[in-house]
């Protein structure tokens, strides 16, 4: 049986995986881009250690999970005729670890093959002891956003059509940018940090949003972030209560008989962005449960999602 602590997990999902094949998810990755490469603003916990560790039993399918992050990067891979798009993914794993091929680059690979600039971010998890808690992955989204907009000129990138999508946690850092992109998660390090945070278009897939209501069901002691937190810090971390007037687009998605993160999550943000004016497109399927990507979609409604946002995001001018 499911606990509650595991609310944010990836490993359940609703629909049998899909076996891609391996030279289809493999090409050559462009670039590696450090994000912090004087190293990230906020002393690195002690032994902790990057490692992947692979999950699926089948030799064609790769399938990750990433922890121990102490230099986050961008992953980025680049189309062949890039449109001027891009699109940063959030992979998550409950804040304990990052399901980096599954969330990461299949997604930003998906993109790429479509004209969108695909990126994959590799964060620092708070459940790894980060000081910041909550603070920890935001700075390095907040850092994302602004590194790719620095260097937009040279990546073939309109500055002004970067969207970010996440995964579950990751929906959830996904969502906190789109509502935090205006605070100060960090101390600036040097000139980039002076650009916008704002992502043009957010696309939280299946998101954890009610961080207040979620860490108050947990036994005592246990906290979402590596720490408990109060009520004050949970309520700022929980996407909903912090829709502002220009918070960018909104594309949500959730399956009804998702059993980790019910579509509840999804409908409260659309409730706080609709009541603030803010452009939103909301997807409900019946099936497809926790953690499908765009790898364990094969015949359910919910197969199309990846093209349901690039028609959004033609509405919206991020395309």
């Amino acid at each position: 049986m499911l606990e509650r602590r595991d609310i944010l997990a990836i490993g359940a999902t609703g629909a049998l995986a899909v076996a891609l094949p391996v030279s289809a998810r493999k090409p050559a990755i462009a670039q590696r881009i450090a994000l912090w490469p004087k190293g990230a603003p906020e002393p690195s916990p002690v032994a902790l250690t990057e490692s992947f560790t692979e999950r699926s039993s089948n030799a064609a399918v790769v399938d990750r999970a990433l922890k121990g992050v102490s230099a986050p990067w961008l992953e980025m891979l680049r189309p062949a005729k890039p449109n001027g798009a891009a699109i940063i993914s959030i992979p998550g794993g409950g804040y304990r670890h990052m399901a980096w091929d599954k969330e990461g680059l299949d997604i930003a690979r998906w993109f790429a093959t479509r004209g969108v600039t695909g990126f994959a971010l590799a964060y620092r998890l708070p459940n790894d002891g980060w000081a910041g808690g909550p603070l920890t992955p935001l700075a390095d989204a907040q850092r994302a956003i602004r590194l790719v907009r620095s260097r937009a000129a040279e990546w073939g990138i309109d500055p002004n059509r970067i969207a970010v999508t996440g995964f579950s946690a990751g929906g959830h850092l996904c969502a906190n940018l789109a509502a935090q992109f205006g605070l100060q998660a960090y101390e600036p390090q040097n000139d980039i940090d002076q650009l916008s945070a704002r992502p043009d278009l957010a696309a939280p897939i299946y998101p954890a949003i009610m961080i207040d209501e979620l860490s108050a069901a947990l036994p005592a002691g246990q906290s979402l972030f590596g720490k408990e937190l109060s009520a004050e810090q949970l309520a700022l971390h929980s996407p909903h209560l912090n829709v502002h007037d220009d918070s960018p687009p909104h594309f949500l998605l959730h399956a009804e008989d998702d059993p980790l993160v019910g579509p509840e999550h999804s409908l409260a943000l659309r409730t706080a962005l609709l009541a603030k004016k803010i452009p939103v497109e909301t997807h409900l399927h019946a099936k497809g449960g926790h953690g499908f990507g765009i790898r364990n979609t094969k015949g359910l409604s919910l197969e199309r999602w990846p093209e349901q946002l690039l028609a959004f995001g033609k509405s919206t001018g991020w395309i």
